[in-house]
């Protein structure tokens, strides 16, 4: 069957990633994604789904060693292993990084994919660098033919985070491989095979099975599909043209044109968001607009009467009255406002969604669609005050960390040492986010790798 044009692109960007040549921005804007994603998959190390990460390697590798690490531990295991692993801990505690125009969250598959492949082989931080974004490149544009942003969240449907993710970790594995054109071709078709999951996961009671999902379940079934094309095995030479394809089966209305559009020219990574706070990307500007309000006065639960939290209508069913605390708007809204400022502390604590006295002000907290903030990371917080006090009322509409609010790399090295240092020491999470800073210059990633690992 002929291979179209699409394809053909797209395989070629891959098998040319370590040519790319990244201006300066984009660079620096990769590492600072590399970096927040490392740090997330050290920190969720710790965490319950990372450690149920770790406790799946037990069983399904009892006994078995290899060549790749698990971060935060002294574990060794095979390529597929550790991206399990390490992607079970990246999406572990909501730290991690998302990209809102295809609907994913590609650094926490990405990431700990990257991270096994060139371990495995050896490679060097610029390879590692130029796949992470050769990895955003070719798995949102997939994600943007299906139109995967666009949809109705609050009904069962396919789930664009593991499927996005899956494509995004895929092609970063083959650039790190160092597949050529007709493999990398295979490489994407085994992975369209693989891309599965629905949205189920926003049932999830202890962010286990969502962490699987989304990070976990991509980045293996990336190294699965790599490993299809590294042991000789070809396929269907182009699984989005023809009939049937790929992109049919997944949309109603396919846009081919997004496969490729502007590819080498607007990079992905520049478009995708680090979270200030670690919460469900939904419930950032929440949090943002109570935490600019407490700044400005105190603001005792005692003289609340109500609260108003104003959240684009098509994600504020992902985070209304959720059962996990760090993505249930309500209980973080509420936090919040009880402790006087945001902390990660707060938005893990599980057994303080069921404390009375923060459950007397969730009650007050009144979700509301607003079409006006229709795909953005906007939102509107109204606190009325009893006894005439009045109405205090906050609108953020890019948070920081987002395209049009970006971290600078210092703020996100701030966050990523304080992640790292809770499971490392400070000194060695320092130590690596000197390395992340000049990740071109590091000959092998294992100098990284061993700063993040239990000796």
């Amino acid at each position: 069957m002929a291979v179209g044009a699409e394809m053909t692109a797209m395989a070629g960007y891959i098998a040319d990633a370590k040519k790319l040549e990244l201006p300066d921005e984009v660079a620096w804007r990769a590492k600072q994604h590399f970096l927040d994603s490392v740090a997330s998959v050290v920190s969720g190390s710790a965490r319950p789904a990372g450690r149920a990460g770790s406790a799946w390697l037990d069983v399904a590798f009892a006994g078995a060693v290899g060549p790749c690490s698990i971060l935060g531990s002294a574990k060794k295991s095979s390529a597929y292993g550790a991206a399990m692993t390490n992607g079970m801990a990246a999406h572990a505690d909501e730290t991690d990084d998302s990209h809102a125009p295809s609907l994913s969250h590609p650094g926490c598959s990405v990431a700990p994919a990257i991270l096994a492949a060139a371990e495995e082989v050896g490679a060097t931080g610029s390879d590692v660098l130029r796949a992470y974004v050769v990895g955003y490149d070719i798995g949102t544009r997939i994600g943007r033919a299906t139109q995967s942003a666009f949809r109705d969240r609050s009904i069962g449907k396919w789930s664009s985070h593991s499927v996005v993710g899956t494509l995004c970790a895929a092609a970063a594995a083959g650039a790190i491989y160092g597949f050529d054109r007709d493999e990398a071709r295979f490489l994407l078709s085994y992975a369209t095979q693989l891309t599965s999951g629905v949205t189920t996961w926003v049932r999830d009671q202890s962010h286990v099975q969502k962490a699987f999902v989304f990070a976990g379940m991509p980045a293996s079934h990336a190294i699965l599909a790599a490993s299809m094309v590294r042991a000789g095995c070809d396929g269907v030479d182009d699984p989005f043209s023809g009939a049937p394809n790929w992109l049919q089966a997944m949309s109603e209305s396919p846009d081919t044109t997004e496969l490729t559009s502007e590819l080498g020219s607007r990079f992905e990574v520049m478009l995708a968001t680090i979270k200030k706070y670690a919460v469900g990307s939904p419930s950032q500007a929440a949090i943002e607009a109570v935490v600019q309000l407490l700044a400005e006065q105190a603001i005792p639960a005692a003289d609340v009467e109500s609260i108003t939290v104003a959240l684009p209508s098509e994600s504020a069913v992902v985070v209304d009255n959720r059962a996990m605390p760090n993505v249930n708007v309500q209980y973080l809204v509420a936090g919040t406002l009880l402790d006087g400022g945001f902390s990660m502390r707060m938005s893990q604590d599980q057994e303080r969604l069921a404390d009375p006295q923060v459950m007397a002000v969730m009650a007050r907290v009144a979700l509301v669609p607003e079409e006006e903030f229709a795909h953005q990371r906007a939102a509107r917080v109204e606190i009325s005050l009893r006894n005439g006090q009045g109405l205090l009322s906050r609108t953020v509409r890019d948070v920081r960390g987002t395209p049009k609010n970006p971290m600078s790399f210092e703020e996100s090295r701030t966050k990523a040492e304080d992640l790292i240092g809770e499971v490392t020491g400070a000194p060695r999470a320092t130590a690596a986010c000197d390395l992340v800073s000049h990740l071109e210059d590091v000959g092998d990633i294992t100098e990284l790798i061993a700063l993040l690992v239990k000796a």
